[in-house]
């Protein structure tokens, strides 16, 4: 998995047909997906519950690329390691779910993944400042965590604009979970971010029987974003 600061769009198949997952996986990379981002929620951390890491190890064969998964779980260290064994390339835990994010971001890389950490609408950009030199990602929740199909929080751009000053010239990805679409990819794009998740934008219309529209709201996005 290397680096490198060009839009990449992360379906989250938390809007495909979980009857299908598998050829989800394989339609979206099929027209253009770059990664697959699984949100996965405990009904604790957040008020839904999704996928464990069995539903991850069943779809990792399905993917070519990078899988990003992203655990709005609480505690998250007892889940590290079968996340990572289930073929997690990223794993991002949020700097809200336990005492001890430091612990974690090591134990998620001494389990052979990137380390992810997110932040919620409410959290400051400054909670990761000390984290910068332990992380591959920076994940910015545009949306509050725990449902698909929310609307975009707009006061986030500012944040994002924040930790790329911040990052400088570190490795580090800036992503963003939550109301991606055509009108606000080009706002965090512009602001610094480079992984952009949209789940109903990028599955609206489609299906793994008629893939093409996941094409088009693919492009749409990555388009949007380079202007």
């Amino acid at each position: 998995m290397s680096f490198d600061r060009t839009i990449k769009i992360a379906p989250s198949i938390l809007s495909a047909d979980f009857a299908n997952f598998g050829a989800e996986c394989e339609a979206i990379e099929a027209q253009g997906a770059d990664w697959v981002h699984v949100d996965v929620m405990d009904g604790h951390f957040v008020p839904n519950i999704t996928f464990g890491p069995a539903t991850c190890a069943a779809i990792r064969p399905h993917i070519k690329g990078v899988m990003d998964v992203h655990l709005m779980i609480a505690p998250v260290d007892p889940y590290i390691e079968g996340f990572a064994n289930a073929g997690a390339d990223v794993i991002t835990a949020h700097v809200e779910a336990g005492p001890h994010i430091h612990r974690t971001l090591q134990a998620i890389r001494g389990a052979g993944a990137k380390a992810g950490v997110a932040l919620n609408p409410g959290t400051p950009a400054s909670s990761v400042e000390m984290l910068l030199d332990m992380v591959d990602l920076v994940c910015v929740m545009t949306v509050n965590p725990g449902f698909g199909g929310q609307k975009f929080i707009h006061s986030q751009v500012e944040k994002v604009r924040e930790l790329r000053a911040m990052i400088g010239d570190r490795p580090i990805h800036i992503e963003i979970d939550g109301g991606v679409d055509p009108t606000t990819a080009p706002l965090v794009a512009a602001a610094g971010a480079d992984v952009l998740v949209a789940g109903s934008a990028v599955f609206r219309g489609g299906s793994v029987s008629n893939p093409a529209p996941y094409g088009e709201n693919i492009c749409a996005i990555r388009a949007a974003a380079a202007v």
